[in-house]
């Protein structure tokens, strides 16, 4: 009885070593856009507008791939990004901190990623502005500002 326990103990396969090994395993296409969508319902309404659409037309472009590399790049990545939006709102409440691109990845990317990455800033400059920028805007076209009390 030993030995059989042995043997089907050798042929389970091994734990991962790391959370990221972990986090790396593969959801299918179909189920992983669904927990996408479903994991930026917390997400403030301009971030969840972006981030679907964004989701939605790079699922849409890759439905057609057929090379089993840029497929299972493709879901890993955005995996990694499910994980990392899930680890990184605060208890549901659409608070997302996200984090800088590090530079190996960056220089991974093609021409027409790094040009996409570009794009992507200048529209969530337009869509995220400080509080400052805001104020400024509201006084250079003359919105009165209300006092401390609520009335103007």
């Amino acid at each position: 009885m030993r030995a059989s326990l042995i043997r089907l103990a050798s042929s389970s396969p091994p734990l991962p070593l790391s959370v990221q090994q972990a986090s790396v395993q593969l959801i299918p296409p179909i189920p992983l856009y669904r927990r996408l969508l479903r994991a930026h319902r917390t997400l403030p309404a301009e971030m969840r507008f972006m981030g679907d659409s964004y989701i939605k037309s790079e699922f849409r472009l890759t439905r057609s791939t057929d090379n089993p590399l840029h497929i299972i790049a493709f879901l890993s990545q955005w995996k990694l990004y499910l994980d990392e939006l899930l680890s990184s709102t605060i208890d549901g409440q659409g608070i997302w901190r996200g984090r800088k691109l590090d530079t190996d990845s960056f220089e991974k990317l093609n021409k027409e990623q790094v040009g996409q990455l570009y794009e992507l800033m200048h529209a969530t400059k337009e869509v995220w502005k400080s509080t400052e920028q805001l104020e400024q805007e509201a006084q250079d076209a003359g919105i009165a500002q209300p006092l401390e009390g609520g009335r103007q």
